[in-house]
């Protein structure tokens, strides 16, 4: 459904999948990496990712966290929050002391 041109099917489709996010990881993972055109559907992927709270998620979480994109920055640290493991938080530390987030 996040392919589909009616927006309000793109939005139920994402709210359909948010409860169910851990259990679809991997492929929400592999679609993050090869969505290359699409910002808005890479910030959702992102998000469902981030829903996940899995230790799983914490590379793709971490490469996110440094990168130039200030929303998947945002995202990124939004999953690192919720993964609460003490690399996770250790991470955010260390972008919150080189302003990288707020």
């Amino acid at each position: 459904m996040a392919r589909k041109r009616d927006p309000q099917q793109r939005e139920d489709g994402f709210h359909q999948l948010l409860p169910h996010a851990a259990e679809h990881l991997d492929e929400l993972i592999e679609r993050f990496e090869h969505e290359q055109d699409d910002h808005g559907l890479r910030c959702w992927l992102l998000e469902l990712i981030a829903a996940a709270a899995s230790p799983t998620a914490l590379p793709i979480l971490t490469a996110q966290l440094n990168g130039p994109d200030e929303s998947l920055r945002d995202w990124a640290a939004v999953g690192l929050s919720k993964l609460n493991t003490p690399e996770a938080r250790t991470l955010l530390w260390q972008a919150r002391a080189n302003g990288t987030i707020t």
